[in-house]
């Protein structure tokens, strides 16, 4: 059996027909960029998530970059990060001009809010949760230690569509919210894509002059050129009618493995919070034999991945920073541990198993 970690086609094959009839309408229309589906998206994403205002970007990293700086994030600032997730999330600080500040994760690969007060300082301008793999960061306690702090906060949504905890949705308690819509996402573009959500109108509208190259004919702030295509705005349309459906096939893939996996010894299940309604972007275990593991995995025609190989502290372009690698051991545990499972909605109950079972062999015959 030949199992793909992420299989575009598949989910291509149930939706070809409604997708060309929307290249036909965009291809009428000959708006290739600012096309009535941007706006079109723009408000049904609003819709889904329950935000007040969404602003269609370029991609992920630009809207992380953009909430920054509409935040007023610049040089001499401090920004607390996660010390596990993809290099944009931290990246984006330093493009900003402030400095990211790491924080070790939990179990659960999220931040961890213990560790979190002795990291801010008077520099502290705002805080950047991930919300890894699909499950929410614990948002109730990091929303109350911001305001009590007057520190921004922006949430990295790339992986977490739709995704609640605690009765709190994504953006709820934040000052934005970062989307990122690259294809392999819980909802996935066909290219780049991103959007930034918020629940003020002022805030928004700086979002949107800071993606226009500052404004309209009027440029009275240093700007970026970010913009969500037509093509893609109509694609996204198309897939988010499916979304919550997927999202459920996602989590009943996941509770599919905890099913079959949760008596295997050696392997670390996800660590989810009974409040959190995880989304399931990744289906990460863990294991001290990841390479073994993995090759034996790929010999019986399953497709893994490393997310991510490197806590971001260890990473060269954050060298400089001169934080202490030993603050972040469960960061580099989960860096040398972790495996992603394929979980895509378009995976077969039978496929599932047939993935088990193989990690079930691969651990027999360790034992013997």
């Amino acid at each position: 059996m030949k199992i793909p970690f992420f299989d575009t086609k598949r989910q291509y094959a149930g939706l070809q027909a409604e997708m060309q009839q929307s290249l036909e309408a965009i291809a009428d229309e000959g708006m290739w960029i600012g096309g009535a589906a941007v706006g079109e998206f723009e408000r049904a994403w609003a819709e889904t998530v329950g935000a007040r205002c969404v602003v269609a970007v370029g991609n992920g990293t630009d809207a992380l970059f953009i909430g920054l700086c509409a935040l007023g994030i610049g040089a001499g600032d401090e920004v607390i990060v996660p010390a596990v997730s993809w290099v944009s999330t931290a990246s984006v600080v330093l493009q900003s001009g402030a400095v990211p500040v790491f924080v070790d994760v939990g179990a659960d690969g999220l931040l961890d809010v213990e560790l979190l007060l002795g990291k801010i300082t008077a520099r502290t301008k705002a805080i950047l949760p991930v919300h890894l793999y699909g499950q929410m960061a614990d948002m109730s306690a990091i929303r109350t230690l911001c305001k009590d702090r007057n520190i921004a906060l922006l949430e990295d949504a790339a992986q977490a569509h739709l995704a609640r905890r605690g009765g709190m949705g994504v953006g709820e308690g934040a000052d934005l919210a970062a989307y990122s819509f690259y294809p392999t996402k819980n909802l996935g573009a066909w290219g780049d894509a991103g959007a930034i959500v918020c629940h003020d109108q002022d805030l928004a509208d700086s979002c949107r002059a800071i993606a226009n190259q500052g404004g309209r004919g009027v440029h009275d702030v240093l700007g970026v050129t970010s913009r969500m295509d037509t093509l893609q705005a109509a694609i996204l349309l198309v897939k988010l009618q499916r979304l919550s459906q997927w999202t459920e096939r996602r989590r009943a893939i996941a509770q599919r493995y905890v099913y079959h996996l949760k008596e295997v010894e050696g392997l670390q299940l996800p660590v989810v919070h009974e409040e959190a309604y995880h989304v399931y972007h990744h289906f990460v275990i863990r294991t001290s034999s990841r390479h073994v593991l993995r090759t034996y995995l790929q010999k019986h025609g399953i497709g893994t991945e490393v997310h991510y190989p490197e806590a971001l502290p260890q990473l060269r372009v954050f060298n400089h920073l001169g934080q202490r690698v030993e603050e972040f051991a469960m960061a580099d545990l989960f860096c040398q541990e972790a495996i992603s499972l394929p979980v895509y909605p378009e995976l077969r109950d039978e496929e599932v198993d047939y993935i088990c079972r193989i990690i079930k062999t691969f651990y027999a015959k360790a034992e013997k």
